[in-house]
């Protein structure tokens, strides 16, 4: 099992569990929501259950394949792979599984869930720590938090703690948007002067990122533990406003011929219309779905397909910059995933359920087109990759 390429490089057995695991979770969730489906969720709304399983099932499999892929290639050190990445592997995938039923393996779910997110963090700090490269001390700090609020979840589902379930779900939602922001910050400017194919200075003012640095914390523990707040709505509008002027000053119009450059871009901004509905909500009567479902299914959706395509086509010996046209599809199946989530419930409240059914149908779609063009590069070795 070890030889086999899938157990090369972090990125090929994440990206691949998150694809699959991104289509049966949609298909569990609307068999439950939509058509009534017995489910034991004792402890916890299915409405967390969900998101838990978004957040740490889906999501933190995005995080581990690029975290595990970078970390190696910021230090030039191995994470993980082999016999130890399929290890870290298979106590994730063994959690989703005891998940499907519900909370009624609980316990079992919760252990396997953190020995995933230990051994994670072990693999991506090790290489780092071993380098001495303190710039990347934000991101072990995030999986860190990440693995406590998870931790919340189970205990709040187990009745140990009150609120747990809540403080893991938005904590977890926050911490994500963290990673995000942070590695946007780093990534798209980058990827934008390489990519455009043309000369292009980008502007990014230090002073901008200081005080996102110090805003988005703020913002987070605000949402987390006093949700509602008149506090977190001026948060959300200073971030707003923050985050505009860093799209506005790394845009140029090149972006709209690479589908893996506009679709961050649209993510960023798709995390941006929440910061700006979560500040509206200060004086109009918006729900609170509206943002949250523009960080999560725009700015978390749309991210993560993004960099799990650039990340298989750049460590398979792919041209990054010449993405098949199958690339743009994916991408904007998740806009219009996004637009019937996050939307069209405006439009007509009425058919609300039928806007979730269809969002969640494009979303089905989306992941198995990309698992389909995808997972063929991700379990065969090629010649220049890795």
């Amino acid at each position: 099992m070890t030889n086999q390429a899938i157990w090369l490089r972090g990125f090929r057995p994440f990206f691949l569990g998150a694809s699959v695991f991104a289509i049966q979770t949609m298909v569990t969730w609307l068999a439950v929501y939509r058509f009534g489906l017995p489910f034991d969720a004792a402890g916890i709304s299915i409405f967390q259950w969900h998101a838990h399983e978004m957040i740490y099932g889906y999501t933190m499999a995005v995080i581990a394949g690029f975290l595990l892929t970078a970390a190696w290639n910021w230090t030039g050190e191995e994470t993980a792979s082999g016999a130890w990445l399929a290890w870290i592997f298979a106590f994730w995938l063994s959690a989703r599984i005891l998940m499907l039923s519900g909370t009624a393996l609980l316990l079992y779910a919760a252990v396997a869930d953190l020995v995933f997110m230990l051994g994670l963090g072990i693999a991506v700090a090790r290489p780092i720590i071993k380098v001495r490269q303190q710039r990347q001390a934000p991101v072990l700090l995030i999986i860190v938090s990440l693995a406590a609020a998870n931790l919340m979840f189970y205990l709040g589902a187990a009745g140990k703690v009150e609120q747990g379930a809540h403080i893991g779900v938005h904590g977890g939602l926050y911490l994500v948007l963290g990673i995000i922001l942070f590695m946007g910050r780093r990534v798209i400017p980058f990827f934008t002067k390489r990519g455009v194919g043309y000369p292009v200075k980008l502007k990014n003012a230090r002073w901008n990122d200081a005080a996102t640095a110090i805003l988005f914390p703020v913002f987070l523990f605000s949402e987390v533990f006093v949700p509602h707040h008149s506090a977190g709505a001026l948060l959300a509008a200073g971030l707003f406003i923050l985050n505009s002027l860093r799209v506005h000053g790394w845009y140029t119009l090149g972006i709209w011929q690479k589908p893996l450059l506009w679709g961050l871009f649209t993510a960023f901004t798709m995390i941006n219309l929440g910061f700006l509905l979560r500040a509206m909500m200060l004086v109009t009567a918006i729900p609170d779905f509206l943002p949250i479902h523009a960080y999560a299914v725009g700015g978390i959706g749309i991210a993560t397909i993004s960099m799990m395509a650039r990340v298989t086509l750049g460590h398979t010996g792919r041209n990054v910059h010449q993405a098949p046209p199958i690339v743009a599809l994916l991408i904007g199946g998740m806009v219009l995933t996004t637009i019937m989530r996050l939307f069209l419930p405006l439009m007509d409240a009425r058919l609300y359920s039928l806007w979730i059914t269809l969002s969640g149908i494009t979303w089905i779609i989306t992941f198995a087109l990309f698992s389909i063009v995808f997972i063929p590069m991700l379990v065969k070795q090629q010649v220049d990759a890795d």
